[in-house]
Parts: structure tokens; sequence; C-alpha cells
């Protein structure tokens, strides 16, 4: 069978050419040949499982960006399966907007009582593994940035260390929070040749702790205005830094923060391979703009894979729920 017309492609494929002209400028499905003088496209039959494979993907609800990153992925399907889950989330967090706004418009007593969150940890476009962790509750958000043989590990025993947390009352989230800070350091001291950094934020009545060691960050928009509420533990300009401070084998000494939180305050929690790859101005423009804490993890991660996804990342964002 010869080339087809674009008209005869999109009947095939059960697209419209309108799609396929936008699959063509984006990269996402070029053409098997382009009339020179008319500009007119005529596709391969070869090229019709590809067609229907965006089209599905598309039905999804899975924007072409993200479709483009994944069809470039060695695992395709991982990836499809990732942005489920990442929809998932965003489903259950706008769930639980709508029982808060329900309460609310019907005159009910609300309480500050947590957040809605969202979170999610990437490999990127360049590391062969992923070394991030990230978690998020009602309660509790945390992020780690591990390093060394075993960084994955020792992330991952950071973030257990802290996450029983979500599930117990504090009237002193200081306190609970440097308790699980040296349960997280004797867990990665454990591990050979491991690091990992640890930015976590715990939620008690209207009160916020925050514990940073190392060189993720934690950031609160309020107001339309952006704050980084965490300090670098860094030596020098270069990038990546040289760290400093760190759960390491020697005890490190995290920085301890408590701060009074707000109704519509949104937190961002992440590893240095999203705010290195995104710059300042884009990172609060997405923040302010996203309608719910998924749409904006979707958005600023995918953000940093368009910008070359040279590191893991990981990004948690949560908005104070009434």
């Amino acid at each position: 069978m010869g080339l087809l017309t674009i008209g005869a492609f999109a009947r095939a494929a059960g697209l419209s050419p309108k799609a396929l002209r936008l699959y063509d400028d984006l990269g996402l499905l070029r053409p098997a040949s382009v009339d020179p003088i008319s500009g007119y496209r005529r596709y391969s039959p070869d090229q019709l499982e590809r067609a229907r494979l965006i089209g599905l993907l598309r039905r999804t609800g899975m924007p072409l960006a993200r479709i483009s990153l994944a069809l470039s992925r060695p695992d395709p399907a991982a990836e499809v399966l990732a942005y489920w889950r990442s929809v998932e989330a965003d489903v259950a967090a706008r769930g639980r907007l709508v029982a808060f706004l329900v309460e609310q418009l019907s005159g009910k007593d609300t309480a500050m009582t947590g957040f809605i969150h969202a979170a999610r940890a990437d490999r990127g476009l360049v590391r062969e593994s992923n070394q991030d962790a990230a978690y998020a509750g009602p309660h509790l958000l945390a992020v780690a940035d591990g390093f060394g043989q075993g960084g994955h590990q020792a992330s991952v025993a950071a973030i257990e260390a802290v996450q029983p947390l979500d599930s117990l009352t504090s009237a002193d989230p200081l306190a609970a929070l440097s308790e699980a800070f040296r349960a997280a350091g004797a867990a990665v001291r454990n591990l050979e040749d491991a690091g990992t950094t640890l930015t976590a934020l715990l939620w008690s009545g209207s009160r916020l702790g925050v514990v940073h060691v190392g060189d993720s960050r934690a950031y609160l928009l309020r107001a339309g205005e952006l704050h980084q509420l965490t300090q670098d533990h860094v030596q020098g300009t270069a990038i990546p830094a040289t760290l400093v401070k760190a759960l390491h084998r020697q005890p490190a000494e995290p920085d301890l923060l408590l701060r009074d939180g707000r109704d519509g305050d949104r937190y961002l929690l992440c590893s240095d391979g999203l705010y290195h790859a995104v710059p300042p101005d884009v990172l609060h423009a997405e923040l302010r703009a996203a309608a719910t804490p998924g749409d904006a993890v979707g958005t600023l991660v995918d953000l940093a894979n368009r910008r070359g996804g040279p590191d893991n990342i990981a990004c948690v964002v949560a908005d104070v729920a009434a």
C-alpha cells in the first residue's frame, strides 16, 4: 500500500487532520512525506499504530508534552503508569477540596485541619536511576535527595523515619521532628557509602514545624508572594554545589523552624533537580497559576524535564486546608 493522504490517514487512525497537523508541529508524529510546493502531508500505513496510540493516550487526558516524553523513554509503560498515579492523586486531592468547599458553603464551622497535597519523584532524563524520594500526607510533607552508591536506600530510609509523624498528634511539632530526624540519621548511618538531604514539614494545629538539612528546599506561597523558608547547606556556587551538611556517616544538626499556618498558604518542597532546572520566576508563576497541588506538581516536574531533566526530581506541593 502506498502513502495515504492526511484525510485518509486521519480516518484510518480515528483522528482528525487538525490533530495530525498538531502532532507534526510538536514532533510527535512526522508525515512520511511533505510536498515541497503545496506542503501537503502524506503518511505511511506503518505509522497507524503510533497514531492510534497517541490518540488513546490523549483520551486519558495525558498532555501532549508528557506523551512526547513518555514515548521517548525506554519504558513508556512506566511513564504512563506514573502519569495515571499522579491523576489519581490529583483526583483524591480535588475530592478533599470539594468536601471542604461543601462544608464551607453549607455554613458549617471549619478549622484548619491539614494539607491538600500531591507528591512526585521522577528520575529525570539523564540519571540512570532515581535517588530522590517524596512523601505527602494530611499532616506531613517530606523530600529527600540521596547520594552515593546507596543513595536511593538513604533517601527512602529518611522518608520512612519521619513518615509515622503523619498519623500522630503532637503538641510540639519541632520536638516530634527532632526525634524523627535522629531516627533518620541512625537509619542512614547504617548504610555504606550513602547519604541524603532531608526537608520535612509537620502540621500541628495552626502551627507548622520544619526540619531541614542539605540543599533540598521548602518554599511558601502566601498572598501571591513566594518565600524560600530554608537555607541551602552548601559551599560554593557551582551546580551541583558541595554539600556541607547532610544525613551521612557523621551526625548532623538540622535547621528547625516554627511557623504559623494560614488559610490559602501553598507550600512547595523540592530537591535541587527542580529548582536548578526551573528558574525562580517560572517556579513562582506556575505555583500561583496551578489550580490544585496535583496540577502544580505535574507542571513543575514536566518543566524540569523539558529543560533537560539533568537530575532526579522530588516535588511536593500542598495547600493548607481550613
